[in-house]
């Protein structure tokens, strides 16, 4: 038999099929996962595109150093913003009061995998988000950086260019708990 043909049953179950049947405790803990983790990449891209500007401009003019670590810290808060939400979220996951072997149609199935894609969808909405906002505020700091170095002038202006792509992950983070607000996994059967 060749390696290309499959004689088995499950050779025509795709991921579909393991999407459909995988836990809403996973899916909620994934939601937690790429919530943290998602937030924490666009807070070091940012850093990263922050603090590579911030040492070569330091370079021409020494005075932009301690000024400009304000970017930073604004990079910074993405992932502060990453490790709250799922703070929140993992403090919705609760596990059912009875033993599982008890657990039968009375249950709220529904109820469950409805948490679990729920936190999963606010996990995942606040990390794409943070990506976004720290790449953003990465991009913002290093011009201000750079700006700056030439003329110190122009610090407070791109500065506040640079508030407004950090506020791309405080509206971020409201939405996720907005989104998990209505995520409760069920503790007793209905």
């Amino acid at each position: 038999m060749s390696s290309n043909t499959c004689q088995s049953a499950y050779c025509n179950q795709g991921w579909s099929e393991v999407l459909t049947h995988m836990s809403p405790y996973g899916y909620a803990n994934f939601g937690i996962a790429f919530g943290l983790g998602l937030s924490v990449v666009g807070a070091a891209w940012g850093i990263w595109l922050t603090g590579s500007s911030l040492v070569g401009a330091a370079v021409k003019a020494p005075r932009i150093r301690s000024k400009n670590l304000i970017s930073v810290i604004f990079c910074e808060a993405t992932a502060i913003y990453g490790v709250i939400m799922a703070i929140i979220l993992a403090n919705k996951v609760k596990k059912p009061e009875e033993a599982l072997s008890t657990l039968s149609e009375d249950w709220d199935w529904a109820g469950y995998y409805y948490a679990g894609y729920g936190m999963f969808s606010s996990g995942l909405s606040v990390g794409l988000t943070n990506i976004a906002s720290g790449v953003s505020v990465g991009i913002a700091g290093s011009s201000c950086a750079i700006g700056d170095a030439q003329d110190a002038s122009l610090f407070v202006k791109i500065l506040i260019v640079e508030i407004f792509a950090s506020a791309l992950g405080i509206f971020g983070i409201i939405v996720g708990i907005i989104q998990s607000n209505s995520c409760t996994f069920p503790v007793t059967a209905i």
